[in-house]
C-alpha cells in the first residue's frame, strides 16, 4: 500500500458462542455483552446491550424448543454494535415493527414487553432465516464519549 494511501477500516470486532437452551444461556449472554463491550471500550450503551440481550436470549429459551442450543453473536463497529440471537425455530417471533401512536403494552400483562425494549430502545431490529431457523437481531448506536477531567482540574 503506497504511504499516502489512506488505512483501510479496521474489521469489526465479532464473538459467537453456544448458550444452552435454559435459562442459565441469560446471565452467560449479559457477562458476554458487557466484557465484550468493557473490552475494547465500545462506544455502544453497555447497559441498554445487556438489557436487549438478555431479552432477545430469553425469549429463544422460553419461545422455541430445546432442540438445540442458541447462538449468541455480537459485532462490535466503530458506529455501534450488532446482537443477533440464533434458534432452531424458524417461525417469526412476535412483532418487532416500530409501535404506532396509540400503540402501547399493557403494563399488567406478565409478557410482550420484551420485545416492545427491543423496539423502542435499539435504533433498529428485526429477523431473518437461517439454515437452522432464524435469528433475532438488534443495533444499537454508538454513544459519544464523555469527556473526562481535564489534567489538574
Amino acid at each position: 500500500m503506497p504511504p499516502d494511501a489512506p488505512a483501510p477500516p479496521p474489521a469489526p470486532a465479532s464473538w459467537r458462542i453456544a448458550l444452552p437452551h435454559s435459562t442459565a444461556a441469560v446471565p452467560i449472554a449479559r457477562a458476554l455483552i458487557r466484557t465484550a463491550l468493557a473490552d475494547i471500550e465500545a462506544p455502544a450503551d453497555s447497559d441498554t446491550a445487556e438489557l436487549l440481550t438478555a431479552e432477545l436470549v430469553a425469549n429463544a429459551v422460553e419461545h422455541t424448543n430445546g432442540a438445540g442450543p442458541i447462538e449468541l453473536v455480537v459485532e462490535l463497529m466503530a458506529t455501534g454494535c450488532q446482537v443477533e440471537v440464533h434458534d432452531h425455530d424458524p417461525g417469526p417471533p412476535g412483532d418487532l415493527s416500530r409501535p404506532g401512536p396509540g400503540s402501547q403494552a399493557d403494563p399488567w400483562q406478565e409478557h410482550g414487553r420484551g420485545l416492545l425494549l427491543i423496539r423502542t430502545l435499539s435504533s433498529a431490529c428485526g429477523h431473518r432465516a437461517t439454515e437452522h431457523g432464524k435469528a433475532v437481531w438488534f443495533t444499537l448506536p454508538s454513544v459519544p464519549k464523555q469527556p473526562g477531567p481535564s489534567p489538574g482540574s
